[in-house]
């Protein structure tokens, strides 16, 4: 695995057009933080409500840009030999882990999306615990997103996905990334977070929120989504200045059920940031990394 360098994103750019590459990277400054051949990775303090309680954890944003097929929507082995299939792609790994109890939860969100300011083009989230696993994926069509959620549970079982509409929540993680101007305000529809729609057992469907943006302290900005068809509400607060950097956010719902259900607010925080071609560093002696990162080894 490697990221989109400069040279090969300008490489793409070409073969593309500027029809369906909108624009370059929006200054010089994109290209030099995003096409250099690293990944940004930045640990974060996690408190997780999951059964009415709250959970010490860690959490972990990968951001790495990368050539993607747009026929195949998977990451290209060969970009140069792709042609007109490839189109570069800001793609962010989520990572949650802690445990509830005796057993430990493992959580991941992929996202996929073009840096040229289209929708997401693809996302996939899986969790991992005790009991068993669940693996969900959208895949972006002409009439919006379709996909599949595997499940160990009966009233969830196997099923295809059916989801209209062009924002997900999921994608406002790469669009601050790549353009916070374009984040949504006011009255909105979208799907809820995949991470979200698992801890709660939520159908994949449309809910309305509303959506803004303001000022946080320490030059940072604050988004902010409050969902009015769920009980819901998502902070991210972000540094006002470009790369507009993830500093932390929170998620307030009611996590459990009956009488052990308590409405309850996730928090993240900042811990470690650095920039490495992490797939490159599978020695033992890069385990210092991690500890870099505040990270269990």
């Amino acid at each position: 695995m490697r990221s989109i360098d400069v040279a090969t994103f300008t490489t793409l750019t070409v073969l593309l057009g500027a029809s369906q590459v909108r624009a370059a990277p929006p200054s010089a400054s994109f290209g030099a933080y995003w096409h250099r051949g690293e990944a940004e990775i930045t640990s974060y303090d996690l408190q997780q409500a999951r059964y009415g309680e709250l959970h010490e954890g860690h959490a972990v944003l990968i951001y790495v840009t990368e050539p993607f097929s747009k026929k195949k929507q998977v990451k290209l082995d060969d970009a140069r030999a792709a042609g007109s299939d490839a189109v570069p792609m800001l793609k962010v790994n989520f990572t949650r882990k802690f445990a509830t109890g005796i057993y430990p939860y493992s959580m991941m969100t992929s996202v996929f999306s073009p840096i040229a300011g289209d929708p997401a083009t693809k996302v996939t989230t899986t969790s991992q615990e005790w009991c068993g696993h669940t693996f969900f994926q959208l895949n972006r069509g002409d009439r919006g997103y379709g996909g599949h959620l595997y499940s160990y549970f009966e009233s969830e079982g196997d099923r295809k996905l059916d989801v209209p509409g062009d924002l997900l929540e999921d994608e406002l993680w790469t669009r601050i990334r790549l353009d916070p101007a374009s984040l949504p305000s006011g009255e909105i529809e979208l799907l809820p977070g995949a991470t979200h729609l698992r801890l709660r057992h939520l159908e994949a469907k449309l809910q309305t929120a509303k959506a803004s943006v303001e000022d946080g302290p320490n030059g940072t900005r604050i988004f902010r989504l409050k969902y009015t068809t769920i009980d819901r509400e998502l902070a991210i607060t972000f540094s006002r200045a470009f790369p507009y950097t993830i500093e932390g956010w929170t998620e307030t719902y009611v996590s459990g059920w009956g009488g052990g259900a308590k409405r309850l607010t996730t928090k993240a925080t900042k811990k470690k940031r650095l920039m490495s071609d992490y797939w490159n560093r599978k020695s033992n002696v890069d385990r210092k990394l991690r500890r870099d990162l505040g990270l269990p080894d």
